[in-house]
């Protein structure tokens, strides 16, 4: 899973990276979604662009239009027409056979209205039945599944905590868990659950997430984790 596309690569959530995902072999593509003023759903990690544009613009507060005015390269050169991308520039470009996980970031997605706009989109590009919707904050999760019955659920969490059998279909435990708890992934499979580690840096753990016989690995580098796991289309 290539964590906001290919982050060592190119700037994270941006075409860029997403793309360079894509051409590495990642199974499934996640990003980050925020709601611009207008209602426009935007794929950047922060509630600003402080840290990605250098500016200290809220996200919320901007329709996207004036969005797309601020480049977010990080300084990186190479990158710098980067802006942040909708999410229907994100599906415009991945290929059929690739999954989609949506970190929802914000309690707008408590809206019905939202999340039927959200299932719309999926719905209409083709990809809602290969995407999954994933939060810290599950209540957003279950809020998209109330108008979007057909979308998958993701449970992601700092601590041991499961859902519920039959709320969700994928559970992502802070990694530290997995060490604390080595049973983790069997109690999560018993309920059903597709267990992926939440760990962007996950190469030299691979042997252990092997182990306990994890279903997926979130990754920065989709390339170098793929070549660890001799999947490498190089």
């Amino acid at each position: 899973m290539a964590h906001r596309g290919n982050s060592a690569a190119a700037p994270e959530n941006t075409c860029a990276s997403f793309r360079r995902a894509v051409r590495d072999g990642a199974d499934l593509v996640e990003t980050d979604l925020h709601l611009t003023r207008d209602g426009a759903f935007v794929c950047i990690h922060d509630a600003t662009l402080l840290r990605t544009g250098g500016v200290p613009v809220a996200v919320a507060d901007v329709t996207f239009a004036e969005l797309k005015r601020h480049p977010v390269a990080f300084g990186r050169t190479g990158f710098e027409t980067e802006r942040v991308p909708s999410l229907e520039e994100l599906l415009a470009l991945l290929p059929p056979e690739t999954g989609l996980a949506l970190e929802l970031k914000t309690d707008r997605f408590l809206e019905p209205d939202v999340a039927r706009r959200l299932g719309e989109i999926l719905r209409s590009s083709g990809h809602l039945d290969r995407t999954a919707v994933l939060s810290f904050a599950f209540e957003r999760c279950r809020a998209v599944k109330r108008e979007v019955p057909e979308v998958a659920l993701g449970f992601i969490t700092m601590r041991g905590s499961l859902p519920r059998a039959g709320e969700a279909g994928m559970v992502g435990p802070f990694w530290p868990v997995l060490l604390g708890n080595p049973l983790y992934p069997w109690l999560a499979h018993r309920r059903g659950f597709f267990v992926a580690p939440l760990d962007d840096k996950p190469d030299r753990l691979l042997w252990y997430y092997r182990l306990l016989r994890c279903d997926a690995v979130l990754t920065n580098d989709p390339a170098a984790t793929l070549r660890a796991l001799g999947r490498s289309r190089a």
